[in-house]
This record gives C-alpha cells, sequence and structure tokens, in this order.
C-alpha cells in the first residue's frame, strides 16, 4: 500500500466511477482499476460493491476511505511545512491556473513576481478547473486561479478580478460595425463554444440560454484560439474573455464588442487550501495577480 493507492481509493469513492476518478488522478484507468483490486487483496475485504447502477461503498469502503483522507491530510501538511521550501531555503510556490487564463495573463504576472519575490520559485500546472480543484484539495499544488463560485469546505481564497466578455465576430458581419451591443443583439446567433469540461463554455451556455442565443451545431472549440480563428474564417460568432481578446495579431480580421447588459463577465480568485501554512504569501501572490489583471483591463489588452 502507498499513497497513490490512497489517492486512488479516495478519488474513485467522490466520483464512484473508474474513468472520472482515473482522469482525477492523472492515471489510466486500467492502472486504477488494478491498483483498487490489490488494494482489495491486501486487506482482505471488498471495498466497492460493482452493481448495475454503478459503484457502492461498503462498510469497510467507508472505513477504510476515512482512514485515507486522514493519512493524505497529514502528508499535505508535512508537505505545506517542509516541501514549500527549496533547497537553497528560498519558497516554491505550485501555482494551478486554468487554459482559457493562463495564457493571457500570466505572461504579463510572471516578470512581476520575479521583482517581488526574487528568492521564491513558482511552478505553473494548466488544466481544466475540476482538475485544479481536486489537486488543490489533494496537496499537488498549492494554490489555484479558479472561476468564481468556488465552494468547498478546504478551501479559502479572495476574488481578485472581474473580466468582461467581449462578442467576437468576422469584420464583415453585419455587427461588426456596432461600438457597442445591447444583450438582445445576441437573440438568434449561433455561436462557437469550446468543449465540455471548461468553466467558459458553462458561462457562455447560460448567457445563450438567457439571451434567446444557441450553440453552434456539430463544432466545439479546444481553445480559445481555435474558437478565434475560426470568427476569422468566417464561420461565426463568439464570446471571449478581454484579455484574451488581442492575441494572435488577426485584429483587422475580427471585431470584438462589448455588450451592454452586465452579466457578460467572468470573476476570478486565488484560492489556496485552509490548513495551509502560507497565508501571508498567498495574500500577497493575491495582490500582485489583481493588480496586474486590474491594469490589464483598464488598458483595453
Amino acid at each position: 500500500m502507498n499513497l497513490r493507492d490512497l489517492e486512488y481509493l479516495v478519488a474513485l469513492a467522490e466520483q464512484r466511477n473508474f474513468h472520472r476518478a482515473a482522469e482525477l488522478c492523472n492515471a489510466s484507468q486500467p492502472t486504477l482499476s488494478a491498483q483498487i483490486r490489490k488494494l482489495e487483496q491486501e486487506l482482505g475485504v471488498i471495498l466497492f460493491e460493482r452493481s448495475p447502477r454503478g459503484l457502492i461503498l461498503t462498510q469497510a469502503g467507508e472505513a477504510a476511505v476515512s482512514r485515507a483522507r486522514t493519512v493524505l491530510h497529514e502528508v499535505t501538511q508535512m508537505r505545506d511545512e517542509a516541501a514549500g521550501h527549496c533547497a537553497d531555503g528560498a519558497r516554491r510556490l505550485h501555482l494551478g491556473v486554468f487554459p482559457t487564463l493562463g495564457p493571457y495573463l500570466l505572461p504579463h504576472v510572471m516578470p512581476r513576481f520575479m521583482e517581488i519575490f526574487p528568492s521564491s520559485e513558482i511552478l505553473l500546472t494548466e488544466e481544466k478547473s475540476t482538475v485544479l480543484l481536486q489537486r488543490l484539495i489533494d496537496g499537488q499544488i498549492d494554490a489555484a486561479l479558479l472561476a468564481l463560485p468556488v465552494e468547498d469546505p478546504h478551501i479559502t481564497g479572495r476574488k481578485l478580478f472581474t473580466e468582461p466578455f467581449r462578442l467576437a465576430v468576422p469584420s464583415g458581419h453585419a455587427l461588426a460595425q456596432q461600438e457597442r451591443l445591447s444583450a438582445n443583439a445576441l437573440s438568434g446567433q449561433r455561436l462557437m463554444l469550446l468543449e465540455e469540461g471548461h468553466c467558459l463554455r458553462d458561462q457562455a451556455l447560460t448567457l445563450c440560454h438567457r439571451y434567446g442565443a444557441r450553440e453552434y451545431d456539430g463544432f466545439r472549440g479546444t481553445s480559445l484560439e481555435t474558437l478565434r480563428q475560426m470568427v476569422i474564417a468566417g464561420m461565426g460568432l463568439t464570446l471571449l474573455p478581454q484579455l484574451a481578446c488581442y492575441e494572435g495579431g488577426s485584429r483587422n480580421h475580427i471585431a470584438l464588442l462589448p455588450l451592454e447588459t452586465d452579466g457578460f463577465q467572468r470573476n476570478i480568485g486565488l484560492y489556496w487550501r485552509k490548513s495551509s501554512n502560507a497565508n501571508d504569501h498567498m495574500s500577497k501572490l493575491a495582490d500582485l495577480i489583481a493588480d496586474v489583471a486590474s491594469e490589464l483591463i483598464a488598458s483595453g489588452t
């Protein structure tokens, strides 16, 4: 039995699905399944009842999961106290960020970070929000930039900034000559959206339903850059966060229109574990990121 086995056990207990648990643990499904079987053999009990309706924790499984959570929490505490420092005594920070924010914000944050924290080292992980949250809870990363709301009893943090959305349309589109749009302009429009798993997709879908737009059938983008290029090619419209609007050097082929109605925005926060002993460090990092983001948004870049 090792710590990885306990991580598999807790993930499977929470997800009740081998595929989703394996994704959270960054492992293959056969590997996770095999390790759970080995764990059952080692303990001499059945931890999960396999039924047609899904996985059910046995009484022995519930007890084992409770113990596993305790062990993993203690290991996290140890990592927070010791592994947060580099070999030369400087602090090491492992930060998570989701793909529709990281490329557009972090290049502006990192130079300032190195100036303010010259004795610190930062490691970056880019993943979808659900994966980042689980890794944060499990102690695999120290902090994460996430879109609000974030609700978990193990996590604390604060809102950093609000980022508006822009409606991206091809330069030849009928709406392209408008300086600003009301939300009613979305009615009847088809918007290209990201694939499942992106928090930005969920936000865009909510706005589409609210204002009478619908998703472009048969297409789901893998990244914001894919969506941008599809708009430039004249394939349709999409919503882009403001920080992502002016990357790619194609501003002559795309119109990025503000929407007058409130709600076309996302709120971004920095989150870390309540048990962390780095609250002061996290607060300073939060101040830095908030200042950089606010400057970028105010400048329109």
